[in-house]
């Protein structure tokens, strides 16, 4: 059996901002059965500590910026855990990465401690435990890889996930020696990033392989439009790049579950949840009832809704809105909602239970984003049976069959897709929509097939095991 030590900001069920903490949260148990063993490394922020009473501790560390850490070994809701509680570094008020006065400023240098404890458990291993591999996750563990790169490596391979090449983890020039880090790999090859350091390249440059959240948005980030300034890095190393879907966790997001149980075989449970959400929201809605469950930012193609929503109204659609971001598009939609009483309704917040029963009751999703290194949203519509619209853009590509002449006569549509990422080009798709929603028989078909789309973590757990069984053989 091989080893991981998984090392992140975050990790369903503890601590969650976004798919970050759900993709680590269900690794370690889908690997289980290929006979790879994945610990996660995290953080013991200020609500967690309290998980770490009864637990062993497995690593001191005497010296982490500013005063010395320890890691606890447990497990809670099956995931094997180590908590690094350094209460200087992680001991605040708020989330993982801010407080009540805004982003903490000592963040380079709290995630640093993270990543150093990281490649010295890496290195020289527990008492009873040693990883083969290093897989860290994001800005906020891209400096595990560089120390095992820099201080030494003790055997053990690394891997950088990108989640999103967004969040690069920039830090001032002058931190170099304060993060350990040695000057000699200060230049353009290597540390050096726009005058400063960021962690994200750092590992970009010293990982053993890198790997994206969907094949599509590993091509996508060699390019200028989306590599955010770092395509020319991930360009040179394109040898060792590739794409894993993300999965979901299939038993907590399972129609046959719901309060009106359904599956694709028995749909009547759908049609209930529907008309229990338009009595809810106060809608009347004759054709397809879509829904948007996201952060409301230019990212997602938000701002696009006030341009095709009234046509999709006009046609007899209706739409849900919930989420929250932007205050500028939380007003736009709202704004919708107040044009069109009865076909639109709005709610401003994250509601995990309500986003279950929206799944549960709509026909068809929307995620216009411009960029989506994978997505989850348009997976919960595959396994609702409610139909995703997506731009055609990273793991939204990657896992929606759009309904066209090719894709119809075999029998294989999932979905409808849409390019480039405009209003034009959106609206198209809705009226797309709209016209399939009239064909009842082929609506059905659609349904069906979304339904039958595999969207758990099996495949791509294979996947995760085949590379690291490649870089450690």
């Amino acid at each position: 059996m091989g080893r991981v030590l998984s090392v992140a900001s975050e990790c369903v069920p503890l601590v969650k901002t976004g798919g970050l903490a759900d993709v680590v949260g269900a690794l370690p148990a889908a690997l289980k059965a290929t006979g790879w063993d994945m610990r996660v490394l995290l953080p013991a922020y200020r609500a967690l500590r309290a998980r770490t009473k009864g637990w062993p501790v497995v690593w001191e560390e005497p010296d982490l910026w500013g005063g010395p850490g320890k890691v606890h070994a447990g497990d809670v809701d099956g995931v094997p855990l180590l908590l690094l509680d350094a209460p200087h570094l992680y001991d605040r008020e708020g989330g993982p990465y801010s407080g009540p006065l805004g982003e903490h400023p000592d963040n380079a240098i709290r995630f640093a401690a993270l990543s150093w404890v990281a490649a010295r458990i890496a290195r020289e291993g527990l008492a009873d435990w040693k990883p083969d591999v290093l897989h860290a996750h994001d800005w906020q563990a891209g400096l595990a890889p560089a120390y095992l790169a820099y201080h030494g490596n003790g055997g053990c391979k690394s891997v950088i996930t990108i989640h999103n090449i967004a969040f690069q983890g920039w830090a001032p020039a002058h931190l170099l020696g304060v993060l350990r880090l040695p000057g000699h790999a200060f230049h353009p090859e290597a540390l050096e990033y726009y005058g400063g350091i960021s962690t994200l390249k750092a590992a970009l440059v010293t990982s053993d392989w890198i790997t994206t959240v969907s094949p599509t948005y590993a091509a996508e980030i060699m390019r200028p439009e989306f590599g955010m300034g770092l395509q020319g890095v991930i360009s040179s190393r394109a040898p060792v790049v590739s794409g894993i879907l993300n999965g979901v966790d299939t038993s907590v997001w399972d129609p046959s579950r719901e309060d009106t149980a359904f599956d694709r075989k028995a749909i009547s449970g759908k049609t209930a949840a529907r008309e229990r959400l338009c009595q809810d929201f106060g809608l009347d809605v004759p054709g397809p009832l879509a829904i948007v469950v996201s952060r409301l930012t230019d990212q997602k193609g938000i701002d696009l809704l006030p341009a095709v929503v009234p046509d999709f109204v006009l046609g007899g659609g209706g739409l849900i809105v919930l989420g929250s971001g932007d205050p500028g598009m939380e007003a736009q939609v709202r704004n919708l909602a107040d044009r069109f009483p009865g076909r639109v309704a709005v709610r401003i917040g994250y509601d995990e239970g309500l986003s279950h029963r929206l799944f549960a009751g709509a026909d068809a999703v929307l995620v216009p984003s411009r960029f989506e290194p994978c997505g989850l949203t348009q997976m919960y519509g595959l396994r609702y049976g409610t139909l995703p619209v997506v731009s055609m853009v990273g793991g939204l590509a990657d896992t929606v069959i759009g309904a066209n002449p090719a894709t119809l006569a075999a029998g294989a549509a999932t979905g409808v897709t849409f390019h480039p990422v405009d209003a034009l080009a959106f609206g198209r798709a809705l009226s797309q929509l709209l016209d399939l929603h009239r064909q009842p028989k082929l609506w059905a078909k659609l349904r069906s097939n979304a339904m039958a789309h595999p969207v758990g973590w099996e495949t791509s757990a294979v996947a995760y095991a085949n590379l690291y069984e490649g870089l450690t053989a």
